[in-house]
C-alpha cells in the first residue's frame, strides 16, 4: 500500500461531517461548568483545523494498517482518529473514562470506524505501535498538584510534598501500564509538557528514544503536541 502525505478529501469531509454532528451541548456540560456554548462557539473550529494539522503529521509518520490506542480520546482526538481510520486504514481505540461523553461521541461517530470505549486505556489487551497521550498526565482536575508543577506554576508557600507525591505515584502507574503495549519500534505521541513521563519510562527501561523537535499547537486545553520515536538505537537525551 502506498503511503499517503496528505490528507484525502473522504477523510476531510468525514472531519467536517463529525464536527458538524457533535453534540455540543451535551458535551458543554463535560467540558465546562458553565459557558459551555460559548466555549464551543468559540473551540470548535480552531479545534478541527488545528486537528487537523496534527492528523496530517501522522499520516507522514504512520504505517498503514497498524494500531493505535488513545489515552483518555475525546473531541480533540477526532481529526487524528478519522485520518488514521480512513487514509491508513489502522485500527483505532479510543478511551474515555467520561460514559457520557463516549456515549455522545460515539453517537456521533455512528456509521464511520471510529468507536470510544468507556475504559481504562492500561486494561486494554494487545500491541500498538502508537500511543497517543495527550494532556493526560498534567491534568489540572485530576492532578492538582501535579499539574502545576508541569507548567512551571507551583507556588513555593501552597505547594503540598505529600499530595503530589500520592499524584505522582498514580501518575507514573499510568506510563507503567500503558507503555509496554507499545511495539518497538514505535511512535508516542504526546505533550511537551509530559514528554518527562515518558522519557522517565525509557530511562527505567533503559530503551532509547527521540524526541522529534517540531511542536503542533492545539485548541482545547493549549498544549503542544510533539511525536517521540521509541526503541530508536540514536535517541536524543533530555
Amino acid at each position: 500500500m502506498k503511503q499517503p502525505r496528505r490528507i484525502s478529501p473522504v477523510a476531510r469531509r468525514a472531519i467536517a461531517r463529525t464536527f458538524r454532528r457533535l453534540e455540543y451541548r451535551s458535551l458543554a456540560r463535560v467540558y465546562c461548568y458553565e459557558g459551555g456554548d460559548e466555549f464551543w462557539h468559540a473551540k470548535r473550529e480552531p479545534c478541527r483545523r488545528l486537528g487537523i494539522l496534527v492528523g496530517e503529521a501522522l499520516l507522514k509518520r504512520l504505517k498503514p494498517g497498524g494500531r493505535s490506542l488513545y489515552v483518555g480520546a475525546g473531541v480533540a482526538e477526532l481529526p487524528a482518529l478519522i485520518v488514521e481510520s480512513f487514509d491508513l486504514q489502522r485500527a483505532v481505540f479510543p478511551c474515555n473514562l467520561r460514559r457520557s461523553e463516549v456515549a455522545s461521541l460515539n453517537r456521533t461517530c455512528h456509521g464511520m470506524p471510529v468507536r470510544f470505549h468507556a475504559k481504562d486505556a492500561g486494561k486494554v489487551e494487545g500491541k500498538f505501535d502508537h500511543l497517543w497521550i495527550v494532556s493526560v498526565l498534567n491534568d489540572p482536575e485530576r492532578f492538582p498538584h501535579v499539574a502545576p508543577l508541569s507548567y512551571g506554576r507551583a507556588d513555593a508557600v501552597t505547594f503540598n510534598p505529600a499530595r503530589f507525591e500520592r499524584e505522582r505515584k498514580i501518575v507514573q502507574s499510568i506510563v507503567n501500564r500503558c507503555m509496554p503495549k507499545l511495539r518497538l519500534p514505535g511512535l508516542v505521541t504526546t505533550s511537551t509538557e509530559e514528554v518527562v513521563w515518558i522519557a522517565d519510562w525509557c530511562h527505567r527501561k533503559k530503551i532509547p528514544y527521540l524526541v522529534e523537535h517540531r511542536h503542533y499547537p492545539t485548541a482545547l486545553v493549549g498544549d503542544p503536541v510533539c511525536f517521540i520515536k521509541i526503541g530508536k538505537k540514536r535517541g536524543r537525551q533530555i
